[in-house]
């Protein structure tokens, strides 16, 4: 057998498996992985730096499969190449308990990067490895120590460069010259609706080279000339890559080659015949894998483990010259805060006050930054709003990699996907800042961090009405309970100062998944942080002696404004409990007892009061309770003005607290 030969009879091995797999479950995509088999099976047996039987070896090569929908392709390579992905997991495709789900899922499929389906996420989640492995690079590498080096690849597709946030990945990465990026473009021409030029005309490679991006275009099937370009890729530092390849989608099928048919349907059991026919393929039995082309993939675990043993020979030469680097490179890549770094967090005190919590929470961003050197963020082009900037530190940019602060621009989809990137590639602690009435834009990225369960922190400023004057399209209101309805993500809204340097200690700690901050414009009290426990969701700030007549829940802003109605009840002879709820997810994590501790069943006059949309709350006020909050939109104007005007006044808590103990 000649190696043309036997790379043909490789290649459509994974085609094969592709197709049985689509075929066996009545459900997928096949038709990208029969056209970019070719493309994919140069950069994994000729390109991809990884260990098969380590996924987690941290110098590995990072791939991306942007085009999820081709998740086939993904896990048929995994199972080829050694990963702990079985035949029968590949038969399994798209069923209950499986790990090969319709797209691909970090954390449930060994060897997949990060978690794909929604257009663009991966390409822009590939923006974030490569930055990552960046700044890691320049902040730990030494002369003739290169221990963070390594190259991040991906297969994007039409639907990928259509999504707009693609668009964003590809402006700032090709601004930040991310020379490690090389993206293969299944350029096919074809997308569900048929051919791309009912909507997808423009000369994509024109925009990336307009975006600074280094291009090629080769034919999708030539297997030489696609490792040519990657090579020639590869020595060009100074610019992300993309090279099209000019694909069939469906490759070797008679009759749904280069159609839409073959995009999202299995090809039936009469066309893989055909396609087993015009493939030479010689095997009738499903998910057959010849001797020869196991054998030939499965070259990828001794070299795997070839490369990773010699990489742990030279992290143990840097180890033994930097000791200090390699320890904190180290703890950097478990994901290990340094011991003690808590102890920065500043405590405030009334004579801080007023502080609004987005200027305490850049009073604590940069109180700990010099504690945790792999902390490193910045916002959508609003640093200065947001107060996300570290003051003693440079910026990350082609002349200094090193550095901390992120200039994202106005990309905060774009932004949030980067960030997941980040924190997926391990090593950093990524957070990023933009108003809360913008993570609409960031929502699909916010979804799939909880979805992943990645620990990024998201800063959201300008939190409530009290931004004033710039009005309702600023203003959030219904933005709270959108976030709090994403499963596995966290939300804290700190009611001042001292719970917003809690939040900070909550957020990085938290390794389970996102958290974000919402943060005020507005000035604010500054409370005792003895009774505090932001960790626990929510505590009681002010008690009344005995048993409470009244409870007070409030979250953020309008914790002050509960603490004053507190005041008034009780000059009334009403006994109320403010209790401060900066996070409903942590609150309902505690154990029974203590939430009964905090909201006792036995007292069921409450009343909530959060100046944003008042759905959901009934779960904390039960059915005796009231609720002050905005099922509208705001309006420009003072804040002063529209907190009167809506309702978040003492005299209407006191009145709404009545009310309930009436009931």
């Amino acid at each position: 057998m000649t190696d043309q030969t036997l790379e043909q009879l490789c290649v459509n091995t994974i085609r094969m498996l592709a197709i049985d797999g689509v075929q066996k479950a009545n459900s997928g995509h096949p038709g990208m992985p029969m056209g970019m088999a070719d493309g994919a099976f140069v950069i994994w047996t000729q390109f991809l730096r990884h260990n098969p039987r380590n996924p987690h070896w941290f110098n590995r090569d990072r791939f991306v499969l942007s085009a999820g929908h081709g998740s086939m392709l993904l896990y048929s390579l995994l199972h080829l190449t050694g990963y702990d992905v079985s035949l029968d997991d590949l038969k399994d495709f798209r069923q209950w308990g499986s790990i090969t789900p319709g797209h691909p899922e970090v954390g449930l499929t060994p060897g997949v990067e990060t978690t794909t389906g929604p257009l663009g996420q991966g390409f822009a989640n590939g923006v974030g490895f490569a930055i990552a492995e960046a700044f890691l690079a320049a902040t730990f590498n030494r002369a003739g120590f290169d221990v963070v080096d390594h190259y991040v690849y991906g297969i994007v597709s039409d639907g990928d460069l259509m999504e707009g946030i693609s668009h964003e990945a590809a402006s700032l990465a090709g601004h930040l010259q991310l020379g490690k990026i090389i993206y293969l473009y299944d350029d096919n021409h074809i997308s569900i609706d048929g051919n791309t030029d009912l909507a997808f005309t423009e000369d994509r490679m024109a925009r990336f080279r307009a975006y600074g991006w280094h291009v090629q275009a080769v034919d999708g099937h030539d297997r030489a000339e696609i490792a040519a370009a990657i090579k020639t890729a590869q020595a060009v530092t100074d610019q992300p890559s993309i090279i099209a390849c000019r694909t069939h989608i469906g490759y070797g099928s008679p009759n749904k080659q280069d159609t839409s048919g073959v995009h999202g349907s299995p090809l039936g059991t009469e066309e893989i015949a055909l396609t087993k026919k015009a493939l030479g393929w010689q095997w009738d039995e499903p998910f057959t894998v010849p001797d020869a082309a196991r054998e030939f993939f499965r070259q990828a675990v001794a070299q795997g483990a070839e490369r990773e043993s010699a990489w742990q020979s030279r992290f143990a030469a840097y180890e033994s010259a930097f000791p200090a680097e390699a320890a904190a490179l180290k703890r950097a890549i478990a994901g290990e805060l340094p011991d003690g770094w808590a102890d920065a967090l500043p405590v405030f005190t009334p004579a801080d006050a007023p502080i609004a919590t987005r200027s305490a929470s850049g009073k604590t961003l940069n109180a700990i930054a010099p504690k945790i050197p792999n902390l490193i963020g910045g916002s959508a082009d609003l640093a200065p709003s947001n107060n996300t900037y570290l003051k003693d530190y440079p910026d990350f940019s082609p002349e200094n990699y090193a550095g901390r602060n992120f200039h994202f621009g106005v990309r905060e989809h774009g932004m949030s996907s980067i960030m997941n990137g980040m924190a997926l590639h391990g090593g950093v602690i990524p957070y990023g800042g933009t108003f809360l009435v913008f993570s609409d834009y960031s929502r699909p990225a916010l979804r799939i961090a909880a979805l992943s369960h990645i620990p990024a922190v998201f800063v959201f400023t300008h939190d409530s009405i009290g931004l004033g004057e710039d009005g309702p399209t600023h203003q959030p209101v219904e933005h709270l309970m959108a976030l709090r309805a994403i499963p596995n993500f966290t939300l804290i809204r700190p009611a001042d100062a001292n719970e917003t340097a809690q939040a900070w200690q909550v957020a990085l700690e938290h390794k389970s998944g996102p958290v974000a901050l919402a943060l005020t414009r507005q000035k604010l009290p500054v409370f005792d942080p003895a009774p505090m426990a932001v960790e626990k969701g929510a505590y009681i700030l002010r008690d009344a002696s005995g048993t409470p007549d009244v409870i007070l829940i409030a979250t953020g802003s309008e914790v002050a404004l509960a603490m004053d109605a507190a005041d008034a009840l009780a000059a009334d002879g009403i006994g109320a409990r403010v209790v401060s709820m900066p996070s409903w997810e942590l609150f309902a994590a505690q154990p029974q007892s203590y939430r009964d501790s905090v909201l006792p069943p036995t007292v069921t006059a409450r009343v909530a009061i959060e100046a944003g949309v008042t759905l959901g709350w009934e779960r904390w006020v039960g059915s005796h309770g009231r609720v002050i909050g905005l099922d509208r939109f705001g309006a420009s104007a003072p804040a002063n003005v529209l907190f009167e005007q809506f309702g978040f006044t003492v005299e209407n808590v006191v009145a709404q607290a009545k009310a309930a103990l009436g009931d």
